[in-house]
């Protein structure tokens, strides 16, 4: 009976790669995957296991329906082989929907969002509501914007009013999304949530959060003040708050809009109105600010909320 020791006694490393190699190869998938390195298969033969480990993640990225279907070690990656002039290196690659999700994640993070839903923060001319003739005007001032912008022409902001749920909100943050491409940062803040997002890091012990925050959004080149008029009125949020960020972007020249249900008119009447009474000059102060900001334009549109 011949010995084990007998049987491999006369063959050498080659053979049992080349074997290896060759029971792999009985894998359709794997036939394929180094068919297309264009390698030799003196070099494949030396890393046949990782080989197969490659294979596999390759196919399951061929077949892969998006980053929530992923079946590879690493969510998104597939390691794959790179000839380095003498052997073979591993790496791991995104895949495209990685690469799509990266560059997403990177033209939003120069879009700050302040308790604004996630439809706001994917916002895209491309899905802009364009058969009510009534949005024109808008959308053609804000493309105008946009390319004025790019060529570091100043231009003031916008002061968009209108009924509730006609996309004032969308078309500004579709603007922001579209210079944000370019690398510009802008913010976009409901209104009414930042104020008392203010409020409570204010009376917190960390005063630092307050001043971060309200920071930001004074300085930020572009901002987005949404839904003004829809918060309760105080003395310390239109004094102590708005009134010195407006001042600071009319001095600074940094654009600056806002929506709004009211007009200009209504909103002077309700900024006017504290607990304290009726502070008919100090709500002039803001609406003049405003004026000194921004281009003024009303949007009555079909109510896309339905």
């Amino acid at each position: 009976m011949q010995k084990i020791s007998d049987k491999f006694k006369n063959r050498n490393l080659n053979d049992f790669l080349d074997e290896a190699y060759d029971e792999a190869l009985q894998n359709n998938d794997f036939k394929e995957f180094v068919s297309r390195l264009k390698i030799k298969r003196e070099i494949l033969r030396k890393y046949t296991s990782i080989l197969e480990e490659c294979s596999l993640e390759y196919h399951n990225c061929k077949n892969c329906s998006g980053l929530v279907a992923c079946k590879n070690k690493i969510e998104g990656y597939a390691k794959l082989p790179s000839f380095n002039g003498e052997g073979l290196e591993f790496v791991y690659k995104p895949c495209k929907f990685k690469k799509k999700n990266d560059e997403k994640e990177k033209l939003y993070s120069n879009t700050m969002l302040f308790n604004v839903p996630k439809e706001i923060k994917e916002a895209s001319f491309k899905n802009v509501y364009k058969t009510d003739k009534k949005r024109y005007n808008t959308i053609l001032w804000l493309t105008d914007f946009i390319k004025k912008y790019k060529k570091d022409v100043h231009q003031k902001g916008l002061y968009l009013c209108g009924n509730f749920g006609c996309g004032k909100t969308y078309l500004i943050a579709a603007t922001f999304n579209e210079l944000a491409k370019d690398g510009i940062k802008s913010a976009i803040v409901f209104w009414p949530e930042f104020l008392n997002s203010l409020k409570s890091s204010f009376n917190s012990e960390v005063k630092s959060e307050f001043k971060n925050k309200y920071n930001y959004v004074k300085k930020v080149p572009i901002l987005l003040i949404d839904d003004l008029g829809a918060e309760s009125v105080t003395s310390w949020a239109r004094d102590e708050i708005l009134c010195p960020l407006l001042q600071y972007r009319m001095d600074e020249k940094l654009p600056t809009f806002f929506t709004s249900n009211l007009n200009l008119d209504n909103l002077e009447k309700h900024l006017a109105i504290t607990s304290k009474g009726d502070e008919i000059i100090k709500a002039g102060r803001i609406i003049s600010r405003i004026k000194q900001l921004t281009e003024y334009q009303e949007l009555i549109s079909k109510n896309l909320r339905k």
